[in-house]
């Protein structure tokens, strides 16, 4: 429906464009159609009125139905439902984040290889959406509870700034600009195992794996996106999509 009317609306620009720029044209159309319409023109002078002030508006209302926010396709909306007993717990104790780690466990070899900008991350619980935060704290609990890993948050709230210079990095490292990812809003998250209190992000990893599908499960259940389900996996993320969230910016 979109198409057609933007179609007709070119052809009436065009038509009306021919007959403004070139008195030849309005010469010729007069001499063919004048005279057999003039009667007819007469009677409907109203409707010619009206149509004449729609084709004014049309580009205005065409442009507010077809408008709308861009987004990632990694952002749109998914259908994951909310686990009933998770939705049970979430409303009952407030959880509190686990103890920081020094800042050398976030500078090892093994980190550095696969998440070099790591080091200039945010890893504040206090700057996420306490909604978001509780949720993800239940999957920490989780995590731990029911098969046994320990989780760490690698990064939370995230700076316009650093996520544009995220994208400027690549592809491999974000395919989001400022304002594009939840990350900039607290509701997103990077997150990865502690194994012997070593962090252990690689994807390479079995038991690594292992633990991000759970992880994935555990992430859905409690309300929120996995990234392991994109295109360009990203199997530590998780967000939380609130309604118009990404419209507020900070």
């Amino acid at each position: 429906m979109l198409v057609v009317s933007l179609s007709l609306l070119f052809l009436f620009v065009c038509v009306g464009g021919w007959l403004l720029l070139f008195p030849a044209g309005r010469d010729a159309l007069a001499g063919v159609a004048w005279p057999r319409c003039r009667a007819v023109l007469r009677k409907r002078q109203a409707w010619l009125l009206a149509g004449g002030a729609l084709l004014l508006v049309m580009p205005a209302m065409l442009a507010l139905v077809a408008s709308r926010r861009l987004a990632l396709p990694a952002f749109e909306a998914d259908g994951h439902a909310v686990n009933v007993q998770v939705a049970d717990l979430l409303k009952g104790e407030q959880l509190v984040p686990p103890p920081s780690l020094p800042p050398l466990a976030f500078t090892t070899v093994e980190v550095m290889r696969v998440r070099p900008l790591l080091a200039g991350a945010s890893r504040s619980w206090q700057l996420l959406n306490p909604d978001f935060e509780q949720r993800l704290l239940l999957v920490f609990r989780i995590m731990k509870e029911r098969h046994g890993y320990d989780m760490a948050l690698l990064e939370g709230y995230r700076s316009p700034e650093r996520q544009d210079l995220l994208a400027s990095a690549g592809a491999s490292v974000s395919n989001a600009r400022a304002f594009q990812s939840y990350h900039q809003f607290g509701l997103a998250a990077d997150c990865a195992f502690l194994r012997d209190g070593i962090l252990v992000i690689s994807e390479k990893d079995p038991w690594a794996m292992r633990g991000y599908r759970l992880y994935g499960e555990a992430a859905e259940a409690a309300g929120l996106t996995w990234g392991g389900r994109w295109t360009m996996m990203d199997f530590g993320h998780t967000e939380l999509r609130l309604p118009g969230a990404r419209q507020r910016k900070r």
